[in-house]
Protein backbone atom coordinates (compact mmCIF):
# COMPACT_ATOMS: atom_id res chain seq x y z
CA UNK A 1 0.00 0.00 0.00
CA UNK A 2 2.72 2.47 0.98
CA UNK A 3 4.22 2.25 -2.53
CA UNK A 4 1.10 3.72 -4.11
CA UNK A 5 0.30 6.17 -1.35
CA UNK A 6 1.61 9.23 -3.21
CA UNK A 7 0.24 8.32 -6.62
CA UNK A 8 -3.01 10.30 -6.19
CA UNK A 9 -4.80 7.83 -8.46
CA UNK A 10 -7.84 5.59 -7.99
CA UNK A 11 -8.37 4.60 -4.33
CA UNK A 12 -5.38 6.67 -3.19
CA UNK A 13 -6.96 9.80 -4.63
CA UNK A 14 -10.11 9.07 -2.63
CA UNK A 15 -8.01 8.49 0.49
CA UNK A 16 -6.19 11.81 0.08
CA UNK A 17 -9.33 13.81 -0.64
CA UNK A 18 -11.09 12.22 2.33
CA UNK A 19 -8.34 12.72 4.90
CA UNK A 20 -8.13 16.35 3.82
CA UNK A 21 -11.88 16.71 4.41
CA UNK A 22 -11.32 15.31 7.90
CA UNK A 23 -8.34 17.64 8.34
CA UNK A 24 -10.51 20.68 7.67
CA UNK A 25 -13.24 19.55 10.09
CA UNK A 26 -10.58 19.24 12.80
CA UNK A 27 -9.11 22.65 12.04
CA UNK A 28 -12.61 24.06 12.56
CA UNK A 29 -13.33 21.93 15.60
CA UNK A 30 -10.16 22.98 17.41
CA UNK A 31 -10.00 26.59 16.27
CA UNK A 32 -11.00 27.83 19.76
CA UNK A 33 -8.23 26.21 21.86
CA UNK A 34 -5.32 28.36 20.56
CA UNK A 35 -7.22 31.55 21.45
CA UNK A 36 -8.82 30.42 24.72
CA UNK A 37 -6.87 32.79 26.98
CA UNK A 38 -7.04 35.67 24.48
CA UNK A 39 -10.82 35.32 24.09
CA UNK A 40 -11.17 34.97 27.85
CA UNK A 41 -9.39 38.27 28.45
CA UNK A 42 -11.22 40.14 25.68
CA UNK A 43 -14.70 38.94 26.71
CA UNK A 44 -13.94 38.94 30.47
CA UNK A 45 -14.54 35.21 30.99
CA UNK A 46 -13.78 33.37 34.24
CA UNK A 47 -11.33 30.44 34.07
CA UNK A 48 -14.22 28.04 34.79
CA UNK A 49 -16.12 29.44 31.82
CA UNK A 50 -13.17 28.89 29.49
CA UNK A 51 -12.86 25.27 30.64
CA UNK A 52 -16.60 24.80 30.17
CA UNK A 53 -16.39 26.03 26.58
CA UNK A 54 -13.88 23.25 25.94
CA UNK A 55 -16.46 20.73 27.15
CA UNK A 56 -19.21 22.34 25.03
CA UNK A 57 -16.97 21.94 22.00
CA UNK A 58 -17.22 18.16 22.43
CA UNK A 59 -20.78 17.69 23.70
CA UNK A 60 -23.01 17.59 20.60
CA UNK A 61 -20.47 15.48 18.77
CA UNK A 62 -21.76 12.59 20.91
CA UNK A 63 -25.30 12.46 19.44
CA UNK A 64 -24.08 13.89 16.12
CA UNK A 65 -21.76 10.93 15.49
CA UNK A 66 -24.66 8.54 16.01
CA UNK A 67 -26.96 10.49 13.70
CA UNK A 68 -24.24 11.02 11.09
CA UNK A 69 -23.50 7.28 11.21
CA UNK A 70 -27.12 6.46 10.32
CA UNK A 71 -27.26 9.11 7.58
CA UNK A 72 -23.95 7.85 6.24
CA UNK A 73 -25.11 4.25 5.93
CA UNK A 74 -28.25 5.44 4.15
CA UNK A 75 -27.01 8.22 1.85
CA UNK A 76 -23.30 7.46 1.45
CA UNK A 77 -20.14 9.35 2.46
CA UNK A 78 -19.98 11.66 -0.55
CA UNK A 79 -23.21 13.52 0.21
CA UNK A 80 -22.84 13.32 3.99
CA UNK A 81 -19.29 14.70 4.13
CA UNK A 82 -20.00 17.46 1.63
CA UNK A 83 -22.98 18.79 3.59
CA UNK A 84 -21.08 18.61 6.88
CA UNK A 85 -18.15 20.59 5.46
CA UNK A 86 -20.46 23.29 4.17
CA UNK A 87 -22.27 23.43 7.52
CA UNK A 88 -18.93 24.10 9.26
CA UNK A 89 -19.10 27.74 8.13
CA UNK A 90 -22.10 28.34 10.42
CA UNK A 91 -20.50 27.69 13.85
CA UNK A 92 -17.17 29.18 12.72
CA UNK A 93 -18.80 32.47 11.80
CA UNK A 94 -20.96 32.32 14.94
CA UNK A 95 -17.85 31.94 17.10
CA UNK A 96 -16.07 34.76 15.26
CA UNK A 97 -19.02 37.10 15.85
CA UNK A 98 -19.64 36.13 19.50
CA UNK A 99 -19.69 38.94 22.06
CA UNK A 100 -20.27 37.07 25.34
CA UNK A 101 -20.13 33.69 27.06
CA UNK A 102 -23.68 32.64 26.15
CA UNK A 103 -23.07 33.22 22.43
CA UNK A 104 -19.83 31.27 22.64
CA UNK A 105 -21.57 28.32 24.32
CA UNK A 106 -24.12 28.11 21.52
CA UNK A 107 -21.52 28.42 18.77
CA UNK A 108 -19.23 25.79 20.34
CA UNK A 109 -22.13 23.39 20.87
CA UNK A 110 -22.90 23.70 17.15
CA UNK A 111 -19.21 23.24 16.38
CA UNK A 112 -19.42 19.82 18.03
CA UNK A 113 -21.53 18.65 15.07
CA UNK A 114 -18.60 19.35 12.76
CA UNK A 115 -16.46 17.07 14.91
CA UNK A 116 -18.58 14.11 13.80
CA UNK A 117 -17.03 14.19 10.33
CA UNK A 118 -14.50 11.53 11.26
CA UNK A 119 -17.15 8.79 11.07
CA UNK A 120 -17.91 9.54 7.42
CA UNK A 121 -14.40 8.89 6.19
CA UNK A 122 -14.22 5.56 8.03
CA UNK A 123 -16.93 4.18 5.75
CA UNK A 124 -15.47 5.81 2.64
CA UNK A 125 -12.02 4.32 3.24
CA UNK A 126 -13.54 0.92 4.11
CA UNK A 127 -15.26 0.88 0.71
CA UNK A 128 -12.04 1.50 -1.19
CA UNK A 129 -9.43 -0.62 0.63
CA UNK A 130 -9.28 -4.41 1.26
CA UNK A 131 -9.17 -5.91 4.78
CA UNK A 132 -5.42 -6.60 4.81
CA UNK A 133 -4.75 -2.85 4.31
CA UNK A 134 -7.58 -1.61 6.53
CA UNK A 135 -5.42 -0.64 9.49
CA UNK A 136 -2.92 1.29 7.38
CA UNK A 137 -5.58 3.06 5.29
CA UNK A 138 -7.70 3.98 8.31
CA UNK A 139 -4.59 5.06 10.20
CA UNK A 140 -3.51 7.38 7.40
CA UNK A 141 -7.02 8.78 7.08
CA UNK A 142 -7.35 9.32 10.82
CA UNK A 143 -3.79 10.43 11.49
CA UNK A 144 -3.40 12.90 8.67
CA UNK A 145 -6.92 14.20 9.30
CA UNK A 146 -6.24 14.56 13.02
CA UNK A 147 -3.25 16.65 12.00
CA UNK A 148 -5.87 19.38 11.62
CA UNK A 149 -5.68 19.87 15.39
CA UNK A 150 -2.01 20.75 14.94
CA UNK A 151 -2.91 23.01 12.02
CA UNK A 152 -5.32 24.89 14.27
CA UNK A 153 -2.95 25.24 17.23
CA UNK A 154 0.14 26.10 15.17
CA UNK A 155 -1.10 28.08 12.17
CA UNK A 156 -4.14 29.96 13.45
CA UNK A 157 -2.23 32.04 16.04
CA UNK A 158 0.16 33.13 13.29
CA UNK A 159 -2.77 34.10 11.05
CA UNK A 160 -4.30 36.04 13.94
CA UNK A 161 -1.06 37.89 14.70
CA UNK A 162 -0.31 38.45 11.01
CA UNK A 163 -3.66 40.15 10.49
CA UNK A 164 -3.63 42.10 13.76
CA UNK A 165 -3.41 45.38 11.82
CA UNK A 166 -7.06 44.74 10.87
CA UNK A 167 -8.03 44.60 14.55
CA UNK A 168 -6.29 47.72 15.80
CA UNK A 169 -3.09 45.89 16.68
CA UNK A 170 -4.75 43.13 18.72
CA UNK A 171 -4.55 39.44 17.86
CA UNK A 172 -7.22 38.98 15.18
CA UNK A 173 -8.70 35.71 16.43
CA UNK A 174 -12.08 36.49 14.89
CA UNK A 175 -10.75 36.56 11.33
CA UNK A 176 -8.68 33.38 11.87
CA UNK A 177 -11.69 31.42 13.13
CA UNK A 178 -14.02 32.69 10.41
CA UNK A 179 -11.42 31.82 7.76
CA UNK A 180 -11.44 28.14 8.75
CA UNK A 181 -15.20 27.84 8.18
CA UNK A 182 -15.10 29.54 4.80
CA UNK A 183 -12.33 27.22 3.56
CA UNK A 184 -14.21 24.13 4.80
CA UNK A 185 -17.40 25.19 3.00
CA UNK A 186 -15.57 25.73 -0.28
CA UNK A 187 -13.92 22.32 -0.01
CA UNK A 188 -17.33 20.74 0.68
CA UNK A 189 -18.41 21.78 -2.82
CA UNK A 190 -15.16 20.46 -4.30
CA UNK A 191 -15.50 17.13 -2.46
CA UNK A 192 -19.07 16.60 -3.68
CA UNK A 193 -18.00 17.08 -7.29
CA UNK A 194 -14.86 14.93 -7.26
CA UNK A 195 -15.41 11.69 -5.30
CA UNK A 196 -17.67 8.63 -5.48
CA UNK A 197 -18.85 6.30 -2.73
CA UNK A 198 -17.44 3.03 -4.12
CA UNK A 199 -15.09 1.76 -6.84
CA UNK A 200 -16.68 1.09 -10.23
CA UNK A 201 -18.79 -2.05 -10.18
CA UNK A 202 -19.02 -2.27 -6.41
CA UNK A 203 -22.43 -1.91 -4.75
CA UNK A 204 -22.76 0.37 -1.72
CA UNK A 205 -24.33 -1.85 0.96
CA UNK A 206 -27.03 -0.24 3.07
CA UNK A 207 -28.59 -1.61 6.27
CA UNK A 208 -32.01 -3.19 5.75
CA UNK A 209 -33.43 -1.19 8.66
CA UNK A 210 -32.77 2.40 9.70
CA UNK A 211 -33.16 4.28 12.96
CA UNK A 212 -30.96 2.15 15.20
CA UNK A 213 -28.22 -0.45 15.04
CA UNK A 214 -29.30 -3.97 14.12
CA UNK A 215 -27.84 -6.57 16.51
CA UNK A 216 -27.80 -10.33 16.24
CA UNK A 217 -28.63 -11.57 19.75
CA UNK A 218 -30.78 -10.56 22.70
CA UNK A 219 -27.70 -10.20 24.88
CA UNK A 220 -26.24 -7.76 22.38
CA UNK A 221 -29.49 -5.77 22.36
CA UNK A 222 -29.27 -5.07 26.09
CA UNK A 223 -25.58 -4.30 25.81
CA UNK A 224 -26.42 -1.73 23.13
CA UNK A 225 -29.06 -0.13 25.39
CA UNK A 226 -26.50 0.23 28.18
CA UNK A 227 -24.05 1.72 25.69
CA UNK A 228 -26.65 4.28 24.59
CA UNK A 229 -27.27 5.26 28.22
CA UNK A 230 -23.57 6.03 28.69
CA UNK A 231 -23.73 8.63 25.94
CA UNK A 232 -26.87 10.21 27.42
CA UNK A 233 -25.08 10.32 30.78
CA UNK A 234 -22.24 12.37 29.26
CA UNK A 235 -24.72 14.97 27.99
CA UNK A 236 -26.39 15.06 31.40
CA UNK A 237 -22.98 15.65 32.97
CA UNK A 238 -22.45 18.63 30.67
CA UNK A 239 -25.84 20.07 31.66
CA UNK A 240 -24.85 19.72 35.31
CA UNK A 241 -21.56 21.53 34.62
CA UNK A 242 -23.37 24.39 32.88
CA UNK A 243 -25.47 24.94 36.02
CA UNK A 244 -22.55 25.14 38.45
CA UNK A 245 -21.32 28.31 40.14
CA UNK A 246 -19.23 30.68 38.04
CA UNK A 247 -20.88 29.25 34.92
CA UNK A 248 -24.63 29.90 35.27
CA UNK A 249 -25.46 29.18 31.65
CA UNK A 250 -28.39 27.12 32.95
CA UNK A 251 -30.37 27.61 36.15
CA UNK A 252 -31.48 24.64 38.26
CA UNK A 253 -34.90 24.39 36.60
CA UNK A 254 -33.37 24.47 33.13
CA UNK A 255 -30.88 21.76 34.11
CA UNK A 256 -33.72 19.50 35.27
CA UNK A 257 -35.55 20.24 32.00
CA UNK A 258 -32.50 19.21 30.02
CA UNK A 259 -32.27 16.00 32.05
CA UNK A 260 -35.96 15.32 31.35
CA UNK A 261 -35.40 15.83 27.61
CA UNK A 262 -32.36 13.55 27.70
CA UNK A 263 -34.45 10.88 29.43
CA UNK A 264 -36.99 11.28 26.63
CA UNK A 265 -34.23 10.94 24.06
CA UNK A 266 -33.01 7.75 25.72
CA UNK A 267 -36.56 6.35 25.73
CA UNK A 268 -36.90 7.20 22.03
CA UNK A 269 -33.55 5.56 21.23
CA UNK A 270 -34.64 2.45 23.10
CA UNK A 271 -37.96 2.37 21.24
CA UNK A 272 -36.24 2.70 17.85
CA UNK A 273 -33.78 -0.02 18.81
CA UNK A 274 -36.73 -2.25 19.74
CA UNK A 275 -38.43 -1.54 16.41
CA UNK A 276 -35.33 -2.42 14.40
CA UNK A 277 -34.67 -5.58 16.43
CA UNK A 278 -38.27 -6.60 17.23
CA UNK A 279 -38.26 -9.86 15.26
CA UNK A 280 -35.11 -10.97 17.06
CA UNK A 281 -36.46 -10.07 20.49
CA UNK A 282 -39.78 -11.90 20.07
CA UNK A 283 -38.07 -14.97 18.64
CA UNK A 284 -39.25 -14.71 15.04
CA UNK A 285 -35.76 -14.24 13.63
CA UNK A 286 -32.38 -15.85 14.11
CA UNK A 287 -29.18 -14.99 12.30
CA UNK A 288 -26.93 -17.44 10.45
CA UNK A 289 -23.49 -17.81 12.00
CA UNK A 290 -21.77 -15.77 9.28
CA UNK A 291 -24.09 -12.79 9.88
CA UNK A 292 -23.63 -12.62 13.66
CA UNK A 293 -21.39 -10.26 15.55
CA UNK A 294 -20.84 -9.57 19.23
CA UNK A 295 -21.84 -6.16 20.54
CA UNK A 296 -19.55 -6.82 23.50
CA UNK A 297 -16.69 -6.34 21.06
CA UNK A 298 -18.16 -3.00 19.96
CA UNK A 299 -18.36 -2.03 23.64
CA UNK A 300 -14.69 -2.90 24.15
CA UNK A 301 -13.74 -0.76 21.16
CA UNK A 302 -15.83 2.05 22.66
CA UNK A 303 -13.73 1.75 25.82
CA UNK A 304 -10.46 1.78 23.86
CA UNK A 305 -11.62 4.94 22.11
CA UNK A 306 -12.44 6.58 25.44
CA UNK A 307 -8.86 5.98 26.56
CA UNK A 308 -7.11 6.95 23.33
CA UNK A 309 -9.17 9.51 21.42
CA UNK A 310 -11.02 10.74 24.49
CA UNK A 311 -7.72 11.48 26.19
CA UNK A 312 -6.41 13.12 23.01
CA UNK A 313 -9.42 15.45 22.91
CA UNK A 314 -8.86 16.42 26.52
CA UNK A 315 -5.12 16.91 26.07
CA UNK A 316 -5.42 19.00 22.90
CA UNK A 317 -8.06 21.18 24.58
CA UNK A 318 -6.08 21.87 27.76
CA UNK A 319 -2.39 21.69 26.81
CA UNK A 320 -2.04 25.26 25.43
CA UNK A 321 -3.28 26.77 28.69
CA UNK A 322 -1.37 24.13 30.71
CA UNK A 323 1.99 25.04 29.15
CA UNK A 324 1.19 28.75 29.32
CA UNK A 325 0.46 28.67 33.05
CA UNK A 326 2.98 26.00 34.11
CA UNK A 327 5.97 27.60 32.40
CA UNK A 328 4.76 31.28 32.27
CA UNK A 329 4.87 31.41 28.45
CA UNK A 330 3.24 33.74 25.95
CA UNK A 331 0.03 32.17 24.62
CA UNK A 332 1.36 31.99 21.04
CA UNK A 333 4.50 30.16 22.19
CA UNK A 334 2.51 27.88 24.49
CA UNK A 335 0.11 27.06 21.66
CA UNK A 336 2.97 26.11 19.36
CA UNK A 337 4.57 23.90 22.02
CA UNK A 338 1.24 22.22 22.79
CA UNK A 339 0.82 21.64 19.07
CA UNK A 340 3.56 19.00 19.29
CA UNK A 341 0.88 16.68 20.70
CA UNK A 342 -1.44 16.73 17.66
CA UNK A 343 1.57 17.14 15.32
CA UNK A 344 2.56 13.56 16.04
CA UNK A 345 -0.70 12.38 14.46
CA UNK A 346 1.07 12.65 11.12
CA UNK A 347 2.94 9.42 11.86
CA UNK A 348 1.56 7.93 15.09
CA UNK A 349 -1.99 7.08 14.05
CA UNK A 350 -0.92 5.60 10.68
CA UNK A 351 1.74 3.59 12.49
CA UNK A 352 -0.90 2.20 14.86
CA UNK A 353 -2.89 0.99 11.89
CA UNK A 354 0.20 -0.31 10.12
CA UNK A 355 1.32 -2.24 13.21
CA UNK A 356 -2.19 -3.69 13.44
CA UNK A 357 -1.86 -4.88 9.82
CA UNK A 358 1.68 -6.23 10.09
CA UNK A 359 1.81 -7.60 13.64
CA UNK A 360 -0.65 -10.34 12.75
CA UNK A 361 -2.85 -9.78 15.79
CA UNK A 362 -5.15 -6.79 16.07
CA UNK A 363 -6.09 -7.83 19.61
CA UNK A 364 -2.56 -7.77 21.04
CA UNK A 365 -1.69 -4.62 19.14
CA UNK A 366 -4.60 -2.93 20.90
CA UNK A 367 -3.60 -4.35 24.28
CA UNK A 368 0.06 -3.26 24.12
CA UNK A 369 -0.75 0.21 22.84
CA UNK A 370 -3.37 0.75 25.58
CA UNK A 371 -0.74 -0.11 28.19
CA UNK A 372 1.60 2.45 26.58
CA UNK A 373 -1.09 5.12 26.89
CA UNK A 374 -1.39 4.42 30.60
CA UNK A 375 2.36 4.67 31.19
CA UNK A 376 2.59 7.90 29.17
CA UNK A 377 -0.09 9.77 31.09
CA UNK A 378 1.14 8.58 34.46
CA UNK A 379 4.54 10.05 33.55
CA UNK A 380 2.86 13.33 32.54
CA UNK A 381 1.32 13.50 36.02
CA UNK A 382 4.71 14.62 37.37
CA UNK A 383 5.29 17.57 34.98
CA UNK A 384 5.84 20.82 36.91
CA UNK A 385 7.44 24.25 36.48
CA UNK A 386 10.76 22.85 37.73
CA UNK A 387 11.02 20.57 34.68
CA UNK A 388 13.04 21.59 31.62
CA UNK A 389 10.53 22.42 28.89
CA UNK A 390 12.12 19.94 26.40
CA UNK A 391 11.59 17.12 28.89
CA UNK A 392 7.94 18.11 29.40
CA UNK A 393 7.48 18.12 25.62
CA UNK A 394 9.13 14.68 25.35
CA UNK A 395 6.78 13.17 27.93
CA UNK A 396 3.68 14.61 26.25
CA UNK A 397 4.96 13.33 22.90
CA UNK A 398 5.39 9.85 24.42
CA UNK A 399 1.79 9.88 25.67
CA UNK A 400 0.62 11.36 22.38
CA UNK A 401 2.23 8.61 20.31
CA UNK A 402 0.47 5.77 22.11
CA UNK A 403 -2.88 7.58 22.36
CA UNK A 404 -2.90 8.33 18.65
CA UNK A 405 -1.56 4.92 17.62
CA UNK A 406 -4.40 3.46 19.69
CA UNK A 407 -6.90 5.39 17.58
CA UNK A 408 -5.42 3.84 14.44
CA UNK A 409 -5.48 0.35 15.96
CA UNK A 410 -9.11 0.77 17.09
CA UNK A 411 -10.28 1.70 13.61
CA UNK A 412 -8.21 -1.10 12.13
CA UNK A 413 -10.89 -3.32 13.74
CA UNK A 414 -14.12 -1.26 13.54
CA UNK A 415 -14.78 -1.65 9.77
CA UNK A 416 -14.27 -5.41 10.05
CA UNK A 417 -17.26 -6.05 12.33
CA UNK A 418 -20.25 -5.75 9.97
CA UNK A 419 -19.80 -3.99 6.64
CA UNK A 420 -23.28 -2.63 5.96
CA UNK A 421 -23.52 -1.02 9.41
CA UNK A 422 -19.96 0.32 9.50
CA UNK A 423 -21.25 3.89 9.75
CA UNK A 424 -23.39 3.19 12.80
CA UNK A 425 -20.73 1.11 14.55
CA UNK A 426 -18.08 3.72 13.77
CA UNK A 427 -20.49 6.37 15.06
CA UNK A 428 -21.00 4.51 18.34
CA UNK A 429 -17.29 3.98 18.87
CA UNK A 430 -16.47 7.52 17.82
CA UNK A 431 -19.14 8.97 20.11
CA UNK A 432 -17.46 7.26 23.04
CA UNK A 433 -14.26 9.11 22.18
CA UNK A 434 -16.21 12.29 22.80
CA UNK A 435 -17.76 10.74 25.90
CA UNK A 436 -14.21 10.32 27.19
CA UNK A 437 -13.34 13.88 26.24
CA UNK A 438 -16.37 15.30 28.08
CA UNK A 439 -15.72 13.22 31.21
CA UNK A 440 -12.00 13.97 31.25
CA UNK A 441 -12.48 17.70 30.71
CA UNK A 442 -15.17 17.78 33.39
CA UNK A 443 -12.66 16.21 35.79
CA UNK A 444 -10.09 18.79 34.67
CA UNK A 445 -12.54 21.66 35.23
CA UNK A 446 -13.11 20.49 38.79
CA UNK A 447 -9.51 19.57 39.69
CA UNK A 448 -6.19 20.18 37.94
CA UNK A 449 -3.94 18.86 35.17
CA UNK A 450 -2.13 16.42 37.46
CA UNK A 451 -5.38 14.71 38.43
CA UNK A 452 -6.48 14.61 34.79
CA UNK A 453 -3.26 12.88 33.66
CA UNK A 454 -3.54 10.35 36.50
CA UNK A 455 -7.17 9.56 35.65
CA UNK A 456 -6.40 9.07 31.96
CA UNK A 457 -3.42 6.86 32.76
CA UNK A 458 -5.31 4.55 35.12
CA UNK A 459 -8.25 4.25 32.69
CA UNK A 460 -5.86 3.20 29.90
CA UNK A 461 -4.23 0.50 32.04
CA UNK A 462 -7.66 -0.91 32.90
CA UNK A 463 -8.48 -0.88 29.18
CA UNK A 464 -5.27 -2.81 28.41
CA UNK A 465 -6.32 -5.48 30.92
CA UNK A 466 -9.81 -5.71 29.36
CA UNK A 467 -8.41 -6.03 25.84
CA UNK A 468 -5.94 -8.70 26.86
CA UNK A 469 -8.62 -10.90 28.40
CA UNK A 470 -11.82 -10.13 26.48
CA UNK A 471 -11.11 -8.63 23.04
CA UNK A 472 -11.46 -11.24 20.28
CA UNK A 473 -9.40 -11.43 17.11
CA UNK A 474 -11.50 -10.63 14.00
CA UNK A 475 -11.80 -13.54 11.58
CA UNK A 476 -10.45 -13.04 8.03
CA UNK A 477 -9.19 -9.59 8.98
CA UNK A 478 -6.09 -9.93 6.80
CA UNK A 479 -7.84 -10.97 3.59
CA UNK A 480 -6.23 -9.62 0.45
CA UNK A 481 -9.31 -8.79 -1.63
CA UNK A 482 -12.51 -6.78 -1.51
CA UNK A 483 -15.80 -8.49 -0.79
CA UNK A 484 -17.32 -9.67 -4.04
CA UNK A 485 -20.66 -8.36 -5.18
CA UNK A 486 -21.30 -11.37 -7.33
CA UNK A 487 -22.35 -14.85 -6.35
CA UNK A 488 -18.68 -15.86 -6.18
CA UNK A 489 -16.96 -14.66 -3.06
CA UNK A 490 -13.38 -13.54 -3.52
CA UNK A 491 -12.72 -13.64 0.21
CA UNK A 492 -14.98 -14.41 3.18
CA UNK A 493 -16.29 -11.21 4.77
CA UNK A 494 -14.27 -10.37 7.89
CA UNK A 495 -16.14 -10.22 11.17
CA UNK A 496 -15.76 -10.56 14.89
CA UNK A 497 -16.07 -14.13 16.10
CA UNK A 498 -19.75 -15.15 16.26
CA UNK A 499 -21.67 -15.38 19.47
CA UNK A 500 -22.27 -18.66 21.21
Amino acid sequence: MLKGLFSFRDRYRILHQTWFAFFLTFVCWFNFAPFATTIGKELHLAPEQIKTLGICNLALTIPARLIIGMLLDRFGPRITYSILLMFAAVPCLATALSQDFHQLVISRLLMGIVGSGFVVGIRMVAEWFPPKEMGSAQGIYGGWGNFGAFGAEFALPMIAVGTSFLAGGASNWRLAIAFTGIVAAIYGVIYYNSVQDTPAGKVYKKPKKNGALEVTSIKSFWAMIISNFGLIFALGLLAWRLEQKNIHFLNLTQMYLVWFLLAGLFAYQTYKAYQVNKELLIGKKTYPALQRYQFSQVALLEFTYVTNFGSELAAVSMLPAFFEKTFALEHVVAGMIAATYPFLNLISRPSGGLISDKFGSRKWTMTIISAGIGVGYLMAHFISSSWPIPLAIAVTMFAAYFAQAGCGATYGIVPLIKKETTGQIAGNVGAYGNFGGVVYLTIFSLTDASTLFTTMGIAALICAFMCGFFLKEPQNSFAGAYESNSSETIAPPPQILVEE
